[in-house]
């Protein structure tokens, strides 16, 4: 019988995500060995881990996707498994190979799923032959501008141009007629070879009132893909999410349902294994949706998830890792409803990075709500990395009672003196336009104009 959880786990990441794996793992009595430079050597997770090391760059990011380093110490460790968390080398097909190639378990997909998944195009004709509805037509990115205004008119306008390789909202541009697809093809293009080092661009059809919806999955090594349900991600700065809830609002049952086959189709469609999630893009108005793409990892709102069906995902991917199949008598159950909101190091205005000095930092407590965070007073936030200090999720029964958590939640909150979106979020819980459900990507953009001195 195979060990049902790797015995010694090192996770390569950083801040939240690196406590949330090791508080699982902890509780599996699974060894964690933590990775971290030396501008990150005071944060909690550092010191929560069985074993820690030092790794080195002359930049702190650098570090973090240094792919022989960090192989090379999970093996001087001891550990025998690898778990990337969300960003850096998480989604890496190269990461993934040097650490099977070492004969270390890799916690996530097959690197070929990643691979597949990680190139917008690639993924749109493999789920397009799986019957999975896209924007637009399967086929090869644009060869040039004329061939993209072409597209442009099968597709009808606006359209959005896209990075093959993108994510994070970088490399997306609305064209609303002919002259903004000859305008932005090669800007796009130009962002692209920048931010992902290939200038391959595509096209969809651009949602006016859109909803960002997802499916978490769960595939497993002989085939299955189990799916669990979907989470709202529709508000948004940037392309970049905020808030995000379990169940989705207002969604016909048989959309949901359709959603739900979709996403285990997607995963199907490249052997997928472990923890994933599908994204969608669904017309508010006529609830028809599209695939966006997806995210070969686990997801920063994954906990919303957890919640409303009282499972604890890094436990299933660890034992997938391990094993191959969900820990024995995994049934989960979805119920109630559960909301995250991305607390961030950034002025609630504009929703710029602030770094800056904790002096002040306490956590609200109580029933049905849950806080993943990765700094404590006394700490700083420095300008290295992404902006999230922590993730403030609340459950309840019913959407009102979650939301009611919420206010308290947020009321409860303090981190100081730097500057943070937690205005924002406090005001956004008490606008109709959140509270009445069934908003699309637009409400930020609805929520700031209307209070554009918010501080």
């Amino acid at each position: 019988m195979n060990q049902p959880f790797p015995r010694r786990l090192l996770v390569a990441n950083r801040g939240e995500i690196a406590r949330r794996i090791i508080r699982t793992a902890r509780r599996l009595d699974v060894e964690t060995v933590a990775i971290q430079h030396q501008v990150d050597a005071e944060l909690p997770y550092v010191a929560e881990a069985d074993f820690a090391r030092e790794i080195t760059g002359e930049q702190p990011v650098g570090a973090y996707l240094d792919i022989e380093q960090i192989v090379a110490v999970a093996r001087d460790s001891g550990a025998d498994a690898v778990h990337p968390g969300y960003g850096f080398l998480a989604e890496n097909a190269g990461f993934a190979r040097a650490v099977e190639a070492a004969g270390l378990i890799w916690v996530g997909p097959s690197p070929d799923a990643i691979t597949a998944m990680g190139d917008k195009v690639e993924a749109r004709n493999r789920v397009a032959a799986a019957g999975v509805p896209i924007s637009g037509g399967a086929g090869a990115a644009l060869s040039d501008v004329d061939e993209a205004v072409r597209e442009a008119w099968q597709i009808g306008y606006p359209v959005m141009l896209k990075a093959a390789g993108g994510g994070g909202g970088i490399g997306m541009t609305i064209a609303r007629d002919a002259d903004a697809v000859r305008r932005e093809f090669e800007r796009t293009k130009a962002i692209a070879a920048r931010s992902f080092g290939s200038d391959r661009v595509f096209l969809e059809r651009f949602v006016e009132s859109a909803r960002h919806i997802e499916v978490q999955v769960l595939g497993l090594a002989d085939g299955t893909v189990l799916a669990l349900g979907e989470r709202d991600c529709s508000v948004q700065r940037r392309n970049q999410k905020l808030v995000e809830e379990a169940p989705a609002l207002g969604l016909a049952p048989a959309v949901r349902q359709r959603l739900s086959e979709a996403a285990t189709n997607a995963a199907r469609a490249v052997g997928y294994r472990n923890a994933g999630t599908v994204e969608f893009l669904v017309d508010a108005r006529t609830q028809e949706f599209v695939f966006l793409e997806m995210n070969t990892r686990i997801q920063v709102e994954h906990p919303v998830t957890e919640l409303t069906h009282g499972v604890d995902l890094v436990e299933q991917q660890l034992s997938i890792a391990a094993t191959g199949s969900v820990t024995p008598g995994f049934a989960p159950r979805r119920h109630g409803h559960a909301i995250e909101f991305r607390l961030c190091a950034e002025d609630p205005v504009r929703f710029f990075p602030s770094p800056g000095p904790i002096e002040q930092w306490e956590e609200p407590s109580g029933d049905g709500i849950r806080v993943d965070s990765g700094y404590r007073a006394g700490l700083a936030i420095t300008p290295h990395f992404d902006s999230l200090l922590a993730k403030i999720c609340v459950f309840g029964e019913t959407r009102e009672a979650a939301l009611a958590r919420a206010r308290e939640a947020l009321d409860g909150f303090t981190a100081g003196p730097l500057r943070t979106n937690l205005p924002f979020l406090r005001e956004l819980v008490d606008r109709p336009e959140f509270t009445a459900g069934g908003y699309d990507t637009g409400i930020v953009a609805a929520v700031t104009s209307a209070a554009p001195t918010r501080r």
